[in-house]
């Protein structure tokens, strides 16, 4: 599933691509990935120019040039957005096609058609309406730590509500506890004030290093948890060695926290 960095990488990537190109039509195959009724979006998207983009978590918000028209994009499991000629063989999955005067295209791929695009007049107003919290790269330490403590469930489930910071995935909130050194079941409620910046802290170092190795595992550091779990296409030639704790030796415990799979360190994260 897309999580944060791989929908920053994708705003990034329709930014560099997309922006300043009058819309023509757009293509739907299926209308069920709609949020916004078929008519509606190619009546009012006709003519408009992507101007920009913004991201809260793994929803992806384009602007245009009328500043109450955005288009919100939801990447599902397996959404992808991919920029081509249209003389060029649409791309597989492109579900979704926005057809631009300057001859290209941008694709909105959805393999599994669980992914959304749809229409929204002000982003502040969708995201208070779905609950959805500030953005893990953008929440501050005091904001983190109020809504934090507000929770007395175990710190994994905690992270993984949207309503308490967006953006963070299973995978990444077990590799910023690990590199919290917080155990996964400690109570959200009894974190110390050391706790929460060191908290703090790992949330932007996971999040900033999955962007700058463009979400492609095998290319984290050796020091980071995520080597451990079975789709990493690890690098390393002793294929069990990691699955030992890369700072203490300790082999990495596995188990269900929140209902969702767990690895954690019982030697360095301990209640």
């Amino acid at each position: 599933m897309p999580e944060l960095p791989e929908v920053e990488i994708r705003r990034q990537y329709l930014e560099t691509s997309s922006l300043y190109q009058p819309i023509n039509h757009i293509e739907v195959d299926d209308k069920k990935l709609l949020t916004t009724d078929y008519s509606t979006l190619q009546s009012t998207l006709t003519g408009r120019q992507f101007t920009g983009t913004h991201r809260v978590g793994k929803n992806l918000f384009v602007l245009t040039d009328d500043p109450t028209v955005i288009v919100r994009m939801h990447f599902g499991m397996t959404g992808d957005l991919e920029y081509y000629h249209a003389s060029v063989d649409r791309p597989r999955f492109a579900r979704i096609v926005f057809e631009f005067a300057s001859g290209f295209n941008l694709g909105f791929l959805c393999p599994r058609k669980f992914e959304r695009v749809g229409l929204v007049d002000n982003i502040d107003a969708f995201l208070l309406r779905k609950k959805i919290g500030a953005d893990g790269l953008e929440i501050s330490l005091i904001t983190l730590t109020e809504q934090v403590r507000k929770k007395k469930a175990f710190i994994k489930p905690v992270l993984l509500d949207q309503s308490v910071v967006a953006g963070l995935g299973n995978w990444i909130v077990d590799e910023v506890l690990f590199q919290a050194f917080i155990h996964p079941e400690q109570r959200a409620n009894t974190l110390t004030d050391m706790q929460m910046g060191q908290l703090h802290e790992a949330i932007r170092l996971v999040l900033e290093t999955a962007i700058r190795c463009e979400a492609v595992y095998r290319d984290f550091p050796a020091n980071f948890l995520i080597h451990v779990r079975e789709w990493d296409d690890s690098p390393y030639d002793d294929v069990d060695a990691h699955k030992f704790c890369p700072r203490c030796g300790t082999r990495i415990e596995r188990s269900v926290v929140g209902g969702r799979t767990t690895f954690f360190c019982p030697k360095e994260q301990t209640l």
